[in-house]
């Protein structure tokens, strides 16, 4: 059975926020406007993704970003509520390709496409190095 066997193309998801000042271009980067940075925008179209698949993934298998192409359309000022909306259109062996779109009320602010790669935790850990933090205390 392969890992992405219960994946379908169609399925979605959407990550809904209010922007804060911490998510404005301007919170990075002094002099800039107070409004949605594009990471942000980037960040939560990858969470809904991220989300369209997770549960139909086997255990110890997660998706992870790996290509991103994006436009970012309008301005976006805090307190707006906005909402990254992912459909998966295409499926590999080793990876998923979503659209992706944001929205500000009625307004598409974001669109494009994301990949995410399929990866076995275990594998994928002690490939690179990486350690999970310990949760508890012996």
């Amino acid at each position: 059975m392969g890992a992405l066997d219960n994946v379908m193309i169609g399925m979605t998801a959407e990550k809904t926020v209010v922007v804060t000042s911490e998510m404005t271009v301007g919170h990075f980067v002094a002099e800039m406007p107070q409004v949605y940075a594009t990471p942000m925008m980037i960040l939560h179209m990858e969470m809904a993704s991220g989300s369209a698949i997770a549960a139909h993934l086997p255990g110890g298998f997660v998706s992870v970003g790996m290509d991103v192409k994006v436009r970012h359309l309008a301005a976006t000022p805090v307190g707006r509520k906005v909402r990254a909306i992912s459909r998966v259109i295409q499926i590999d062996s080793k990876s998923v390709v979503f659209e992706v779109e944001a929205w500000d009320g009625d307004r598409k602010i974001g669109d494009g496409t994301h990949r995410r790669g399929i990866v076995n935790v275990l594998e994928f850990e002690k490939r690179f190095g990486v350690r999970q933090l310990a949760t508890s205390v012996a």
